[in-house]
């Protein structure tokens, strides 16, 4: 496989393999996480204090990877552009598929808004203005496959800023898409961690001056200073020190710059994403974006053959064929 295929695979498949860890623990403290599932070395089933996946089978996805085929398809289908509408109403229909199976895992509360602003009538540049948290982050990961970072910055966080806006056009929900847009679509174009890692700091700095102003930690001082922080602290202390003093919620500026953070932390990326599902909080999302960042930069053969086989059989997932026809994208931007 050409190396950016073999690249946009790893993040792809990384995102799915990160959700699917973080999806029995999603929402649980790290005390209650330990109780239920002990030292996690792999896919388990949802436990009995899983509310929001109950019942949920070891290996499934959740909102971060089904969202984000959502997004490659309606990309695809745009030729590149997402149509406001054409997103408002897909998201609306995903939640109600979620409904029908009596899932809790809905869309969060910055999507939720925007979608019924939305569909209420609301200009579409208009319904995101207070999207802050990390939705738009945890999708990001098609438009990174089909936005080349070769036309320069501006750009690129422009291309991520119309995959967002429908849903966070704040300062901090582009600033959180476009860091980890950047570093995987810098992955995707042969950087290392290092230098996937500074290139999505550059890319939030950016996108920071996009949107709506919104108070809160700058994304791109604080994926720096999270980086600094997991680089000086031993390995045992990690997910400890990323969870008491990054933090772990929803909000953009701890659960992106924690996944920042611990996608530094270990040799291994598989050893990334067990972490990132065990830390508590939102661990979906966090295993999602790190295994995507980690994928992107170690591509496919990072992660174990196995795990992605049960990825693909649990969801019958098929993600080659929108890789490929994201790759034409972005080799015709």
């Amino acid at each position: 496989m050409p190396a950016s295929r073999e690249r946009a695979l790893g993040a792809f498949y990384g995102l799915a393999l990160g959700d699917a860890l973080g999806m029995p623990t999603q929402s649980m403290c790290r005390r209650d996480i330990a109780e239920d599932y002990g030292q996690l070395r792999g896919f388990v089933d949802a436990g009995p204090r899983q509310f929001i996946a109950h019942g949920m089978p070891a290996g499934s996805i959740t909102d971060d990877t089904e969202q984000a085929i959502m997004l490659a398809q309606l990309i695809i289908d745009g030729a590149g552009v997402v149509d406001p509408s054409a997103f408002a109403h897909a998201l609306i229909a995903w939640e109600a598929r979620m409904k029908a199976r009596g899932s809790l895992d809905l869309l969060g509360p910055s999507t939720k808004r925007a979608v019924e602003r939305i569909l209420d009538g609301s200009d579409p540049t208009e319904a995101g203005r207070f999207g802050s948290t990390n939705g738009a982050a945890m999708r990001i990961t098609p438009a990174a496959i089909a936005a080349s970072l070769d036309g320069g910055m501006s750009s690129f966080v422009d291309a991520i800023y119309r995959c967002s806006f429908v849903t966070h056009n704040t300062s901090l929900g582009i600033a959180s898409a476009a860091a980890v847009a950047g570093a995987i679509s810098a992955g995707i174009a042969g950087a290392d961690l290092p230098e996937a890692v500074d290139i999505g700091v550059a890319a939030a700095a950016e996108g920071a001056t996009r949107g709506y102003w919104v108070a809160g930690g700058d994304i791109a001082t604080r994926i720096e200073w999270a980086v600094q922080l997991a680089g000086t602290t031993t390995g045992q202390h990690i997910t400890d020190t990323v969870a008491d003093i990054v933090g772990t919620s929803v909000a953009s500026q701890e659960s992106v710059v924690a996944a920042f953070a611990l996608a530094v932390a270990y040799d291994d990326p598989w050893d990334v994403v067990l972490a990132a599902a065990t830390i508590g909080g939102d661990t979906d999302t966090i295993a999602a974006i790190a295994g995507a960042l980690r994928g992107a930069v170690g591509g496919l053969a990072a992660w174990p053959g196995e795990a992605i086989r049960t990825v693909i059989d649990v969801n019958s997932l098929d993600l080659e064929p929108l890789v490929d026809r994201l790759l034409a994208l972005r080799n015709t931007n």
